[in-house]
C-alpha cells in the first residue's frame, strides 16, 4: 500500500522540492479534491480519472447478522472512473507515465 507520506516522498524525488513542500502540495491537492466533491462538483484529472458524487436510491436490505428486513435510506456516494492512461497502466502492468507496448 502507498500512503500519503509515500506519495509526498515520490513527489519530492520527482520534482526536486524539499519533502516538507511536497507534503504540503499533496495535502493541498487532497483538500482541493475533497472540497470540490463536498460541493458536488466533478473533479477530472485528464489521463488519471474523475470523481463524482452519485445519488443512491432508498432500498430494502437485510441485517447480515439477524436476517431482519430493513429500509436503507437514500444517500450519496463518491464514484471514481479511471482515465485512459491509468487504465492502460493497469492493463499493461506498468507504472503510469512509462512506455508501454504500442
Amino acid at each position: 500500500m502507498v500512503g500519503k507520506g509515500d506519495l509526498a516522498q515520490q513527489v519530492a524525488q520527482k520534482t526536486g522540492m524539499p519533502r516538507t513542500q511536497a507534503t504540503k502540495a499533496v495535502d493541498a491537492l487532497i483538500e482541493s479534491v475533497q472540497g470540490a466533491i463536498a460541493k458536488r462538483e466533478e473533479v477530472r484529472i485528464t489521463g488519471f480519472g474523475s470523481w463524482r458524487v452519485t445519488e443512491t436510491k432508498a432500498r430494502k436490505g437485510r441485517n447480515p447478522r439477524t436476517g431482519a428486513a430493513l429500509q436503507i435510506k437514500a444517500g450519496h456516494r463518491v464514484s471514481f472512473r479511471p482515465g485512459s492512461k491509468l487504465s492502460e497502466a493497469v492493463k499493461g502492468g506498468r507504472a503510469a507515465g512509462g512506455r508501454g507496448r504500442r
